[in-house]
């Protein structure tokens, strides 16, 4: 009985997520910005601008698993952005607080006086130079193709040269400490401070840790690498042997750059990615205060250069006043062609965010997001219209005409700006994280952050453009993969187990934003009835017990309905969305993989959490290095990294696998005569085993080659099992050698036909 009320349950939660997933989507747009119109009202013919101040946080947290060069390369993207240099600020958060992170930093604002001018003169795409020469080709698309040759060839042999600078700069900072350390001459035992290339000990992280100098005990930094330009044009000089490029007629300032290391101490809660934001938020308050602000991460570049451009339309254009946020959709390299563990997500990123957008928006997702300053605040929009398209009548209902002032001050009395506002007790006693900037207390501060401005009534837009705005990089292998969705599916959680359960927000959210919300904060609980339907039919065959009555005729009809109908749905999505069938499927696939392992895991670590108060704490996810390290770019993707995160998967390969077999078997041994009877238990167990092929190839297979492996490794475990069954006659029922032989004439038939009528006939 327990199976079966296990059964039904799961079948009204399939359906109920369904249902989760599917309304949202009731009323899609599509919108795209106009960047023409944004040009004409905004730049001027004198070369100057009246748009909007913008600043750019970046943010990193270790040097090694996302790689500096990486970092570099997302810092130059910025600072060579089609967008007003004046009205740029670039700010990179180093969690680490590591001399190495700084230098890398400072070697990058260096090489930008030549690359970011080489972008302008020749209108290069993308303005991540790593990504601009692994191009295959360059089509050019600047006004002086005479030159563009010669200026590329030098350019590149620059980057060549700042490359090997960054890759030696540990070794090069090791070096320059102990020099400077044994000069001191300090004592055994003594710390062994690190060093700045001008003679000062660096405030933050050192190579040998040590009291005020170790990750999560260190002192604030902010320090200016590129001071704020001038407002006025200023061209470059002519070719000459010093400058062998010619930038006589090019605008050579370059954007502000700020590095900033928020202050760490013992007994203090930093709260990882997002009090790194808030403190951003802070600092660069003090220094340029734009209004709006674009959060990326270390690992993703711009590769559009009119990103920013076509972010601010959805700020700037008609009925905007409302706009938290606008999202655009992630896109990775790295990834290899058959995206074994789709990690492009394009069913998410181009279906369900892009349809929320007729709603209140799409859900906030970490990266790539431009934000208003004023709603990171703690701002209500000046008026709400939660109705929307779809239901305008509730606009009236909730009509505000001005600005409220959030319940706590941004700023505490007393506080040193720029350093002070990264001290690690400035928070203490104020509403960041809770009611003012990035919200605490989830490994998810995205998506409860732009909830709590949607409870608000403010919207948010979501823009997609081609050339992809940004890229990043996507997990460098399975592992990888699979503790980077464990994050996600448990913040998620964590979500719904807080005072932020969309269950409750209020009025304001529009009701089918709600119904999104529940389901972004819902679906690991997809994992416990999943793993039920995934083992319970394989293992039937192997106990002959089944939980299900033989279906009828009509039961075949109305499934087939019910599947068709399902499939015109998706097929219809996908078209809008522009997805292929190829992408949904490997979508659904990876689905299934991070059900059994990850979507678990997070649940039996939420419920750790609430019963027992106890943290979760994650790891970072390493990426693909960059530049030279990166000699195979799917070398990495097939490399085993056992985790626990597996057992699950193998165990459910293993038992569909066993149970196959064991139906096969007694086929085969005559204890099951009616092979078709059990077609569609095998069938389904196949479609189990389908779904799960790429995770069994990411831990048995190699990229490039077909993975016979596999398929071999399946083939052996089915006929081992099935041999075994039929030669070990204690481990099954009488067949046509067992206990019905013994019986003779109408007796015997009689028998036979009484176990095989109950066996089969509480089939599926």
């Amino acid at each position: 009985m327990w199976l079966w009320v296990t059964s039904i349950a799961g079948e009204f939660w399939f359906g109920f997520s369904w249902l989760l997933d599917q309304l949202p989507k009731l009323n899609p747009i599509n919108r795209v910005p106009d960047l023409a119109v944004l040009r004409r009202r905004f730049d001027h013919p004198d070369g100057t601008s009246s748009l909007p101040g913008l600043d750019v946080f970046v943010t990193t947290a270790d040097p090694i698993k996302e790689p500096i060069l990486s970092t570099a390369n997302s810092i130059l993207s910025i600072l060579a952005a089609d967008y007003p240099v004046e009205r740029n600020t670039c700010y990179l958060s180093d969690d680490s607080g590591m001399l190495l992170t700084y230098e890398a930093m400072a070697e990058a604002a260096k090489f930008a006086t030549l690359w970011v001018p080489f972008c302008r003169k020749h209108a290069i795409e993308p303005r991540g130079p790593e990504s601009y020469f692994e191009l295959k080709s360059h089509p050019y698309m600047g006004r002086a193709q005479e030159e563009f040759v010669n200026d590329r060839r030098r350019v590149r042999k620059e980057y060549d040269d700042f490359k090997a600078r960054i890759n030696a700069l540990e070794h090069d900072i090791k070096q320059r400490s102990d020099s400077y350390n044994a000069a001191a001459g300090l004592k055994d035992g003594e710390p062994l401070a690190t060093w700045t290339s001008d003679g000062s000990q660096w405030d933050g992280t050192w190579i040998e840790p040590s009291e005020n100098h170790r990750k999560g005990d260190h002192a604030g930094i902010v320090l200016v690498l590129l001071d704020h330009p001038s407002h006025t044009r200023q061209l470059g000089p002519p070719a000459s042997a010093e400058n062998p490029l010619d930038f006589s007629g090019v605008d050579v300032r370059l954007p502000m750059l700020v590095y900033v290391s928020r202050e760490k101490r013992p007994g203090h809660n930093h709260q990882k990615k997002a009090g790194a934001m808030n403190a951003l938020t802070r600092a660069s308050a003090v220094l340029s205060n734009s209004p709006f602000i674009l959060n990326l991460d270390c690992d993703h570049y711009i590769n559009n250069s009119q990103a920013l451009r076509a972010g601010i339309c959805f700020m700037l254009g008609r009925d905007s006043d409302t706009v938290a946020f606008v999202q655009f959709p992630q896109r990775f390299e790295g990834v290899d062609p058959t995206d074994l563990y789709a990690n492009h997500n394009r069913i998410f990123f181009d279906g369900t965010l892009r349809a929320l957008d007729g709603l209140q928006g799409p859900i906030y997702v970490g990266t790539g997001c431009l934000f208003r300053r004023i709603t990171l605040y703690g701002f209500e929009p000046p008026r709400i219209n939660v109705g929307g398209p779809c239901f305008p009548s509730l606009g009236g209902m909730f009509a505000k005409s001005r600005y409220q002032k959030p319940g706590l001050e941004m700023t505490k009395p007393g506080a040193k700006p720029a350093v002070g506002v990264t001290a690690a007790a400035y928070e203490k006693k104020t509403g960041w994280g809770s009611d003012l900037g990035w919200v605490y207390g989830t490994v998810t501060e995205d998506v409860v952050t732009g909830y709590r401005m949607h409870i608000k009534g403010w919207r948010s837009r979501y823009c997609s453009i081609y050339p992809h705005a940004f890229i990043g990089t996507a997990p460098i292998n399975l592992t990888e993969r699979l503790f980077q969705v464990l994050r996600w599916s448990t913040g998620s959680l964590e979500i719904f187990f807080s005072r932020n359960n969309p269950l409750f927000g209020s009025t304001f959210l529009h009701p089918l934003q709600r119904v999104a919300y529940i389901n972004i904060t819902t679906y690991p609980f997809t994992a416990l009835f999943l793993i039920f339907y995934t083992t319970v039919p394989a293992l039937s065959f192997v106990t002959g017990h089944f939980i299900v009555q033989r279906p009828t005729t009509m039961f075949y009809v109305y499934l087939a309905i019910v599947l068709g109908t399902l499939l015109i749905l998706a097929v219809l999505e996908v078209k809008w969305a522009g997805v292929t069938v190829f992408e949904w499927f490997r979508n659904g696939q990876f689905w299934m993989t991070a059900s059994c392992s990850a979507y678990l895991a997070a649940v039996l670590q939420v419920v750790t959490k609430v019963v027992f108060r106890r943290d979760i704490s994650f790891k970072l996810t390493s990426k693909l290095p960059a530049g030279d390290e990166k000699k195979d770019p799917y070398a990495d993707l097939y490399v085993v990294r056992w985790t626990w995160l597996m057992i699950t998967p193998i165990i459910i390969i293993l038992v569909n696998i066993i149970g196959s077999a064991v139906a096969f078997a007694k086929v085969l041994d005559g204890e099951w005569t009616h092979w078709l009877k059990v077609a569609g238990g095998v069938f389904f167990n196949f479609w189990v085993l389908f779904h799960l092929y790429p995770f069994a190839k990411g831990i048995l297979g190699k990229h490039g080659k077909t993975p016979v492996v596999v398929l071999v490794w399946w083939a052996f475990t089915f006929v081992i099992t099935a041999v075994l069954y039929i030669n070990i006659p204690h481990i099954h029922g009488p067949g046509r050698h067992g206990a019905a032989s013994s019986l003779h004439g109408h007796h015997a038939a009689a028998h036979k036909k009484m176990q095989l009528d109950r066996v089969f006939y509480g089939w599926p």
